[in-house]
């Protein structure tokens, strides 16, 4: 697939060839959604990690992005952009943990209004300018030093995905779930990570246990921690 995307670095036809082996990969991992394996194609996931780490970017792995936080395996990306888009492609989505940016790259390609929000200003910066060099209009960033109290200004939401580690289940992100819109979060101690899957039916929320999984701790802001 041709590459679309203006390039920040050059990678060139090795990173065509290496987005074509990851999808392979992927394939061969269960993932079948034909969306989301066109998606993971052409997102240029080397541009979303530190250029020392260019040579790994299509490694099916996690890679870590500094202040403690990794770019998701491609593996994880794609699961969970299947499974938010299972039932029909929402008309926006809510990303609780900016991070690199890659998996709101991920989702734009598909959905069309994202809002990410990210708690560590560094990578907050970091993610939007890689979003606009990239040429995505349809990300909103904020920064917000609790990302569980999500943006209900900006709701409801018919999907909210969460990109790092609950220790409980984020009950403050329900509300901001429209009706019959679903929620994907971790959920676990570090070591103990299921993917859960929540669906909002009214008044009712159903949950769905998948996958073990392991993501960077969600953090929520002290009660001593100033806002931003």
């Amino acid at each position: 697939m041709q590459d679309k995307h203006p390039h920040v670095r050059g990678f060139g036809m090795a990173s065509a060839r290496s987005r074509a082996r990851l999808v392979e990969r992927l394939r061969g991992l269960g993932i079948d959604n034909e969306t989301v394996l066109e998606v993971m194609e052409k997102v240029p996931r080397h541009q979303f990690v530190d250029e020392a780490m260019t040579s790994r970017a299509y490694d099916d792995t996690a890679l870590p992005i500094g202040y403690g936080q990794t770019i998701s395996q491609p593996y994880i990306v794609a699961q969970m952009t299947a499974l938010l888009i299972a039932d029909g492609v929402p008309d926006n989505v809510l990303e609780i943990g900016t991070g690199s940016g890659y998996q709101a790259a991920v989702l734009a390609e598909i959905v069309p209004s994202i809002y990410t929000v990210e708690r560590i200003e560094p990578l907050y910066e970091r993610a939007r300018r890689r979003f606009a060099e990239l040429g995505y209009r349809n990300i909103r960033s904020r920064l917000a030093r609790d990302g569980v109290l999500g943006l209900p200004d900006y709701g409801p939401f018919e999907a909210i995905l969460v990109t790092a580690g609950a220790e409980t289940l984020p009950t403050s992100l329900y509300e901001q779930l429209a009706d019959g819109g679903r929620m994907i979060v971790p959920v676990g101690p570090s070591g103990d990570q299921r993917l859960i899957v929540v669906r909002r039916d009214g008044g009712y929320f159903e949950q769905v246990v998948l996958d073990a999984v392991s993501f960077v701790p969600l953090i929520e802001q002290r009660s001593d921690e100033p806002s931003h």
